[in-house]
């Protein structure tokens, strides 16, 4: 219908490249810590296991203030929540580079963790607002795509960064904290001025436009709503939310183990700085078409389920061949087998409980699997530096990771998704044309 693609289209152009950019910049400012940590670390001291618990700290308070954070997003709406949140981690992210050692390290992770709580189920939360079920997944590709440009692009430019040792008295990984953060402070001011909350308030879309996308959301909405009408506080404690926070614990924990370690991994390579940058950032590049291309077989398919189990399953392949191999091209190989697996699950996984949750009950219910299965961005990491310690290898954190990767593989498998609340509205909408 060509009032379907002229709104989505139009729609997709005015919102998502621009929320791929605040996106690129959260994730940079989340991860930079794994590539200054190559020579942060020796500077302040720590430990692969101190470094580990600073990591993942962060998400114990983003786990803390999640919820909170998304229920104020859905009461005040994206624009001024989203710039709230964009100039507190911005300016927290900076303060990064002022840590003395390991307490401070600890305490700015944590706050930092408390700023960027509810932007990534914001969000999605928010797309939901403007986005028909059934082109959800490639819409969730395109905004996932952030994730690993912000490794493809980051990582170079970190790398460089390091370079600036010693300018102006500062370290590069100083350096590196500082002109990263910057991005964020300028684009709060951006979002407040920029972002609608709704598509009501879209003065931007025609009226015809506007009219057709709040029938074709409203009659989505209706439809999950007979179907099976969850209160926020159902939804929070809900069966099936409860075993996506699980099967998203085994996607994070290995999209933050391969982001938090790699570079540490492909140090042992024996290769500069510089070249630890690019050879890092392969897989990364390999998760950005996988982001692509899943979120559109997905959507052509409708098998969101069976796409997301082959992407799990290839996650824990290519982690658990990762922590065999040794030769450096075949464990990149491997790494980037996980990575096209971690990032197509992410493209898909998000379909899975907005196809039964809307309102209020959406905003808590994506917020509680979010800010659970991110307690694995805290465990994921402080488990691999302290098996490392332990050990002096990085094998058996890889193949926990692998573990957890298959296990939330068989939970997907074992849930029941509902096509039918997605295929349903649309073609309501289109017998009303």
């Amino acid at each position: 219908m060509e009032l379907e693609k002229r709104t989505l289209s139009r729609v997709t152009l005015r919102l998502v490249p621009f929320l791929i950019v605040c996106y690129f910049i959260a994730y940079l400012d989340r991860v930079n810590v794994g590539f200054a940590a190559l020579t942060m670390n020796k500077d302040l001291g720590l430990s692969q296991t101190a470094y580990g618990l600073g990591a993942g700290i962060f998400f114990f308070t983003y786990f803390l203030f999640e919820v909170p954070s998304n229920l104020f997003l859905a009461r005040f709406g994206a624009r001024k929540w989203i710039a709230r949140i964009m100039i507190t981690w911005g300016v927290l992210s900076g303060a990064m580079a002022f840590v003395q050692g390991e307490w401070s390290f600890y305490v700015v992770r944590c706050l930092l963790g408390a700023a960027e709580a509810g932007f990534f189920p914001g969000i999605i939360f928010y797309l939901t607002l403007w986005f028909p079920a059934a082109y959800r997944a490639r819409i969730l590709g395109y905004f996932m795509a952030a994730i690993p440009l912000s490794s493809v692009l980051g990582l170079p430019v970190s790398g460089a960064l390091l370079g600036l040792d010693g300018a102006a008295g500062l370290h590069g990984w100083q350096w590196l904290f500082i002109i990263e953060a910057v991005p964020s402070v300028i684009l709060s001011a951006v979002v407040y001025f920029y972002l609608t909350d709704r598509p009501a308030d879209a003065a931007w879309l025609p009226a015809d436009s506007r009219n057709w996308l709040m029938r074709r959301l409203a009659a989505e909405e209706q439809v999950r709503t007979r179907a099976q009408h969850f209160s926020l506080g159902q939804a929070l404690f809900n069966g099936r939310v409860l075993a996506l926070s699980l099967v998203y614990f085994g996607v994070v924990a290995s999209l933050y183990g391969l982001s938090f370690f790699l570079p540490q991994i492909v140090k042992q390579f024996g290769v500069s700085t510089q070249q630890n940058a690019f050879i890092s950032a392969v897989p990364f590049i390999v998760g950005t078409v996988a982001t692509l291309v899943w979120g559109r077989l997905s959507d052509q398919t409708g098998n969101r389920k069976g796409m997301a189990a082959v992407a799990l399953l290839l996650v824990a392949v290519g982690i658990g061949a990762a922590a065999w191999l040794n030769e450096p091209l075949l464990k990149m190989a491997a790494f980037c087998v996980a990575a096209f697996g971690i990032f197509g699950t992410l493209a898909v996984f998000w379909t899975l409980p907005t196809s039964f949750l809307s309102g209020v009950a959406a905003a808590g219910g994506i917020a509680v699997i979010n800010s659970i299965g991110n307690l694995a961005g805290f465990a994921g990491p402080y488990a691999m530096g302290a098996i490392k310690d332990a050990t002096n290898s990085y094998q058996g954190g890889l193949f926990l990771l692998a573990g957890l990767a298959f296990l939330a593989m068989l939970i997907v498998l074992a849930l029941r998704h509902d096509r039918h609340l997605e295929q349903a509205p649309a073609l309501s909408a289109l017998a009303a044309e």
